[in-house]
């Protein structure tokens, strides 16, 4: 699975699929406050590394999500797309984040290769969560790495909020 490329030619874009519907939820939850208690912020960083230490590419980001609502993040090089999903579910006895991702791998020698997996990840508020759509890395190839650390919209709409009191003497 790893016989392709990322080096040199690899040209990555991060698409928000849904991005008018996350904002229309995030319009929502500042206008309701019934909801603002279930919004989250799913902080995004993703990165491509060569050989586990030489890292090509990175970026950052930062989504809106209501818990069974997905996330998608879309990563395109010259060979090869990445699609995954984030789905964070809120639950009383433990929370979890189901991750779906989706590899397209134009190899060559073999043509179109086509990679699914699905995956349900314990996860805690302000925990950083690791996903690696092409596995586990490696020493040597490429590899991406995605990081999701979830908040609480609430408890950062708090911290916020006393901060500026602090700003501003109150």
């Amino acid at each position: 699975m790893r016989s392709f490329s990322l080096a040199g030619t690899l040209f990555i874009l991060m698409a928000f699929l849904g991005a008018e519907a996350q904002e229309r939820q995030q319009a929502s939850a500042e206008t309701a406050p019934e909801l603002r208690r279930q919004v989250l912020v799913l902080d995004i960083n993703t990165r491509v590394t060569e050989n586990e230490h030489e890292e090509i590419w990175a970026q950052s980001l930062q989504r809106i999500a209501i818990p069974g609502s997905p996330v998608t993040i879309r990563l395109v090089g010259s060979n090869i797309v990445v699609a995954v999903q984030f789905t964070p579910f809120i639950r009383r006895r433990g929370s979890v984040l189901v991750a779906h991702g989706q590899i397209w791998i134009n190899d060559p020698n073999r043509g179109i290769s086509y990679y699914t997996s699905i995956q349900t990840i314990p996860m805690e508020f302000n925990e950083p969560i690791y996903f690696f759509p092409l596995g586990a890395s490696q020493t040597s190839g490429p590899s991406i790495e995605i990081i999701i650390t979830i908040k609480s919209y609430r408890g950062i709409a708090a911290a916020e909020e006393a901060i500026n009191k602090n700003e501003h003497g109150q």
